[in-house]
């Protein structure tokens, strides 16, 4: 067993000296900051709620044992990010080893249901289903450019996260934002409310 509590990280300075912090504190700085936007982070992988349990365990354990190598020459939000995303990749490859799954590109991505008889907060319960339908059957990369985007990582970050170009990031955002635009459109729901 390992007592964390003597563990700790080292990062450098903006002056280059080294900086030591508990590897425990900045763990819990890293949750507290960062615990939420990391689960809505692994909704955007796993369905399942089990499953989307087990990620978010995986995800928290990488960025444990991340912290030994951080070394602040990007963000520690980026970082973190990377890290998740590193993490969430290799469970959707394990997923799709175990059984597998058909993702659909953008332009393959059904319509969503018709929610314009239902009252206004089921009507909204209704968008935002649909949202998460459609945003679950984009492509691993896309899906997490969107839900980078979702959650107001800026897109230079989201590059470094994805390692895509600045461009492609813009692009894809783009591209990701007219089809949900379109398609609420076509059924007469105002995506912009």
């Amino acid at each position: 067993m390992i007592d964390v509590r003597l563990t700790s990280v080292g990062s450098r300075s903006a002056t280059g000296g080294i900086v030591v912090v508990d590897r425990e504190e900045e763990f819990q700085r890293v949750l507290t900051e960062f615990g939420p936007a990391l689960a809505r982070f692994s909704l955007g992988y796993e369905l399942d709620p089990d499953n989307r349990r087990d990620l978010l365990q995986e995800i928290h354990i990488a960025v444990w044992r991340s912290l030994d190598i951080f070394d602040s020459r990007c963000s520690l939000r980026t970082w973190v990010y990377r890290v998740a995303h590193n993490t969430a990749v290799k469970h959707v490859m394990r997923s799709k080893r175990r059984a597998f799954a058909s993702l659909k590109s953008l332009d393959e991505i059904d319509e969503p249901e018709d929610p314009r008889h239902a009252e206004d907060e089921i009507h909204r319960e209704i968008a935002l289903r649909q949202l998460s339908r459609l945003i679950w059957q984009l492509k691993p990369l896309d899906r997490q450019v969107i839900l980078l985007y979702i959650e107001d990582v800026k897109t230079d970050e989201i590059a470094e996260i994805t390692g895509l170009s600045r461009g492609s990031v813009g692009v894809r955002i783009h591209r990701i934002k007219q089809l949900l635009l379109k398609m609420f459109d076509a059924r007469g729901h105002d995506a912009r409310r």
